[in-house]
């Protein structure tokens, strides 16, 4: 892996989508781009709302000139600095407010103009259930209000709509997938997203931010907010020796990054009462909001967001959020959902034209619920998915798809499945009296990331995420390798996936890690998906179970979600490996803490595949 520096100020996501779709919104191959301005925009900066603490929040209030005396409202909360939106005609607030919308941009809690202070998403709910209830009882507001943004506010949206504020009239969450145990997106499987974690603490997650003196007005930001920067200068950081570094939650400091809340969240395991402190949405929570659900299969929190357009439905306390849940999947990564072209590449995979009409269904969906207009959204599909490998687009109406045949691949080999080189295959076939596969896991060297579902080079500009070539990765002795025949008719995999594997393993504690792969004709072999699974929490999270040495366990890894066609002469693979490094935290196999260790041990780990043994792979087959 080259060394790679971040810069002393850290770009944020949002800055990069905005230039971004300011090239492709004028691109000739593109389909669609963001609508012409009907209006002019008049900005009234820096708004210090109250919320019910007294604590006041910075928000920049975009108003169209002549759209009319009392219009609805859209509301976006960012930890990004609300500045960024400013003057960018195509992202966002302009967009919106010069379509006849009243738009509000906001600094979250503790974050940039804003006071209190910034606890990840734990004030996200109640602040904007305030945001809402100000917005909608103002003069000039039809008391309708709606939300939107991608990421972290796309999260910020789904814990205020646990709240059921009634002038939350609908919400266009994006990229987000907030729920427990998941949170946010900084566990998998038990598991900690180290390169995530720590890329997005130490670009945005300082919990400091320089304020004016005692005694200032409101209007202070308003009349000298732009002469100012509340931000850190964030220091130089080696990217590759920081995430390398023992023990993981030291490296935060010794990086010399700003007070975050990094420590916080590794300290506290996934199943830690102190989670529920942060208001993350919960099996039990209800809604009663329509949504429109947008994210990408390439992205961390698909599944997450699948589950949450199912929840939001099951869970509704009436007809109009039961029956107003809509969901599109595209296959980008992080937040580009919108930046498709007539070429979509996601990674090094050429995806074909995966552009789709994003702002046109945004304005509509707004024009339907906040203005009442006719929009025809009726008759748009509940669930509208790419299916990548056919590269087209295609509406279902319910997840997972009803015609779904849940059909187990089994894993074989004679004892030989280590690397591509190996014996390892996968079939229907029950297998019958067949050796088990060993490899040894040793935290020295761990299993490099190569892409995947997260956005690690968004955080940090230091990897690139999305489909990439396994082929000599599968080149490793520490990642068995299981390969169907090569399909004559080819195989449509689309819905929630899950790896149930029998292991044992010489330590007391170790991880599993699965990766679904297309293997193209020519031998490319581009991930699909992937997963982990702390052999701790195999129980579940709430309690640490650690192994026996020699002792058959059962646990089940979360793959989470795809769509993906593997056409004739494609193979379907399976790796499974105890590391994706840095994407995921070394498991030190000591059945320590980890987040505090600075030793380790190898770990023999061995994947059964034999009788009652039968390891498999859960695929939803769309016949």
């Amino acid at each position: 892996m080259r060394k790679r520096r971040i810069l002393q100020s850290a770009f944020p996501i949002l800055l990069l989508s905005i230039l971004a779709v300011q090239a492709l919104a004028q691109a000739p191959e593109r389909r669609y781009a963001p609508p012409k301005p009907k209006y002019t925009v008049r900005v009234e900066r820096s708004v210090m709302m109250p919320m019910r603490d007294g604590v006041k929040l910075s928000t920049d209030i975009y108003f169209p000139v002549g759209a009319g005396d009392k219009l609805p409202v859209i509301l976006v909360k960012t930890p990004y600095n609300k500045k960024l939106f400013y003057r960018n005609d195509w992202v966002g607030a302009y967009l919106f407010a010069s379509q006849g919308y009243i738009v509000a941009v906001q600094d979250a809690r503790g974050k940039f103009e804003s006071e209190g202070e910034f606890l990840m998403n734990s004030a996200d709910a109640p602040d904007g259930y305030d945001a809402t209830q100000w917005l909608a009882t103002q003069s000039w507001s039809t008391g309708k209000v709606g939300t939107y943004g991608c990421s972290y506010l796309g999260e910020a949206q789904y814990l205020q709509s646990t709240q059921r504020n009634p002038h939350l009239a609908a919400m266009v969450p994006q990229a987000a997938g907030p729920i427990k145990y998941r949170y946010f997106g900084v566990t998998d499987g038990g598991a900690f997203e180290l390169a995530a974690a720590f890329g997005w603490m130490m670009g945005y997650g300082t919990k400091v931010t320089l304020r004016p003196p005692a005694g200032f007005s409101d209007d202070f930001y308003a009349k000298y907010g732009d002469m100012f920067n509340p931000a850190p200068l964030l220091p130089k950081v080696n990217y590759e020796e920081s995430l390398a570094s023992l023990p993981v939650i030291d490296m935060m400091k010794k990086a010399g990054g700003p007070p975050t809340d990094y420590e916080d969240i590794l300290s506290h395991g996934p199943g830690d009462p102190w989670w529920d402190t942060l208001n993350y949405v919960k099996d039990t929570d209800k809604f009663n909001v329509p949504a429109l659900h947008i994210n990408s299969w390439y992205d961390f929190g698909v599944g997450e967001t699948l589950k949450l357009f199912n929840l939001m439905r099951t869970n509704a306390t009436s007809e109009l959020g039961r029956d107003n849940q809509f969901a599109v999947i595209s296959p980008t990564t992080h937040c580009k959902s919108e930046l498709a072209t007539a070429q979509t590449m996601v990674g090094d995979r050429d995806l074909g034209d995966a552009q789709f009409d994003h702002w046109g269904l945004y304005l509509k969906w707004f024009d339907h619920w906040l203005k009442g207009a006719e929009t025809g959204f009726a008759q748009t599909p509940k669930l509208q998915i790419y299916v990548m490998g056919k590269n087209e687009w295609r509406g279902e109406n319910e997840w997972p798809l009803a015609r779904t045949k849940f059909t187990p691949f089994y894993l074989h080999s004679d004892g030989k499945a280590n690397s591509r080189f190996g014996t390892g295959s996968l079939s229907l076939e029950k297998p019958g009296d067949e050796s088990s596969d060993h490899y040894s896991y040793d935290p020295k060297t761990p299993v490099p990331m190569v892409g995947g579902t997260i956005c690690v080079g968004c955080a940090l500009g230091a990897a690139k995420d999305g489909a990439l070539d396994q082929t000599d990765l599968e080149s490793r002795n520490d990642i068995l390798v299981y390969t169907t025949t090569p399909f004559e008719k080819g195989l449509e995999v689309t819905g929630p996936l899950e790896l149930v594997l029998y292991v044992s393993s010489s330590a007391k504690d170790t991880d599993f890690t699965a990766k679904l792969v297309d293997v193209y004709p020519d031998g490319t072999a581009f991930n699909v998906q992937e997963g982990i699974l702390r052999a701790r929490y195999r129980d579940g999270y709430e309690k640490k179970v650690l192994m026996k040495p020699g002792e058959v366990y059962e646990v089940h890894v979360n793959l989470h979600a795809t769509s993906n066609y593997f056409g004739p002469g494609h193979r379907l693979r399976l790796e499974v490996s105890s590391s994706n490094f840095p994407r995921f935290d070394r498991n030190l196999n000591t059945g320590g803490n980890n987040y505090d260790e600075k030793s380790w041990v190898i770990a023999k780990n061995e994947i059964h595949h034999a009788g009652k043994y039968a390891s498999h792979l859960i695929l939803p087959v769309i016949p």
